[in-house]
């Protein structure tokens, strides 16, 4: 067999026919892969930006990277950590009032009267390890706290707007939490607050302080929480394909869309737009312990800190019984394991990626994962929303037909 670097020549093709196939059944417009090892790239560009046609994908096509948003938005905070302007048991009252003395929901489904005061103040572990007692959890769909955080436009949930940030705190410091600070892991909302948390530390946006640290010494140069109108050309529609007849709906539009113009609020949750190579670069980073081209953007123990579960069992409960009982309706996404900061971390062998392997997907149909074992770095990125199971067929295609790639 033909080595490519690490990648078998054979499994390379392989990887591009199974990615074919996924375009010429018209369930996936477009797409951008790229997969590097051992300082080697290769890139896929297939299919168009239009779900009917048009220009076709390109290399430097910019996608909304939805929650693969998170695994790089945590560097901000990670950057303070190192340079001890955030310590990881400071309480964050002084930075988030809002937060301070909180009340704590007596359950899930109570009214948002029916509280008890939390056992201790938040703290930044609490934060950036999404522990901090609110989120999004999908088996409470329904409850009082739940139609709360989205009728505040407390998520990134149309039709009601995100509000700027420090509204967001107010509306957030309304509400009681869901669960004792440190308990339980929450999705989304925490990914958020660590944004807030970076603007207020530096006095600065968030964007602004993630384009100094992170974005510039990476050459992350389409990487932000907006495109500027001179390349909204490389930005295709977002669609959300109606689950029952398969119509191409847009979700979002490229002129005039969510991100045409500068948010109210800067999500770190689910808010950047990239490309594929830009995200290399960052995931490149993380997996040569912190350092690109000789300068260091992050220390070596953040990183590991970062890509290393930092969830107890209890902590975890709730996360691995919403991966296993909701497996259906996920269409198997989300079954890592672990969870370190901003990203999920596997933690046991469930497929064919091994125990180690960090990153995070996105509901846009996108997924960014690193590989530490094999020194291996993935993404794929696409227009297709998960309305339907077709984006995540294609992830868990591109996952199992790359590490076939492998040859060693």
């Amino acid at each position: 067999m033909t080595r490519n670097n690490g990648f078998s020549v054979t499994g390379l093709r392989r990887l591009r026919e199974v990615l074919a196939r996924h375009v010429e059944s018209g369930k996936i417009p477009g797409l951008v892969a790229l997969v590097s090892r051992g300082g080697q790239t290769h890139v896929e560009t297939l299919g168009t930006m239009r779900h009917d046609g048009g220009a076709p994908m390109r290399r430097d096509t910019i996608f909304r990277m939805a929650s693969t948003s998170k695994p790089v938005s945590i560097a901000a905070a990670m950057v303070l950590l190192d340079e001890c302007r955030l310590r990881l048991d400071d309480v964050v009252d002084p930075w988030l009032p809002e937060l301070a003395g909180r009340q704590v929901l007596r359950r899930i489904d109570a009214p948002l009267d029916d509280t008890v005061p939390a056992r201790r103040p938040i703290t930044v572990r609490d934060v950036l390890t999404s522990t901090f007692g609110l989120g999004m959890d999908m088996t409470a769909l329904g409850t009082p706290i739940l139609n709360a955080i989205f009728e505040r436009g407390l998520t990134p949930n149309l039709p009601v707007e995100v509000p700027e940030q420090d509204e967001w705190m107010r509306r957030l410091g309304e509400l009681p939490l869901m669960h004792q600070p440190g308990e339980h892991w929450q999705y989304q909302i925490s990914s958020d607050l660590v944004g807030v948390l970076v603007a207020r530390v530096t006095g600065r946006s968030f964007e602004d302080f993630l384009h100094e640290r992170v974005f510039e010494p990476l050459g992350m140069t389409d990487t932000g929480f907006h495109v500027p109108a001179d390349r909204i050309d490389r930005l295709p529609d977002l669609y959300a394909p109606d689950p029952q007849t398969g119509e191409f709906l847009v979700w979002d539009e490229a002129k005039g869309g969510r991100w045409s113009s500068p948010p109210a609020f800067q999500g770190g949750g689910g808010g950047l737009v990239s490309t594929a190579d830009d995200y290399h670069a960052y995931f490149r980073m993380l997996l040569n312990g912190g350092l690109h081209n000789g300068r260091r953007i992050l220390s070596r123990s953040a990183v590991e800190l970062m890509t290393t579960n930092r969830l107890t069992a209890e902590q975890n409960a709730a996360r691995t019984a919403l991966a296993t009982a909701n497996v259906h309706l996920s269409f198997g996404q989300g079954q890592q394991g672990g969870w370190g900061l901003g990203m999920a971390v596997r933690t046991y062998r469930g497929d064919y990626a091994p125990v180690g392997q960090f990153g995070w997907d996105g509901g846009s149909g996108t997924s960014a994962y690193a590989d530490p074992a094999n020194q291996l770095t993935g993404i794929l990125l696409t227009q297709v929303g998960y309305s339907v199971p077709n984006p995540a067929h294609l992830m868990s295609d591109f996952w199992t037909t790359l590490y076939q790639a492998l040859d060693d």
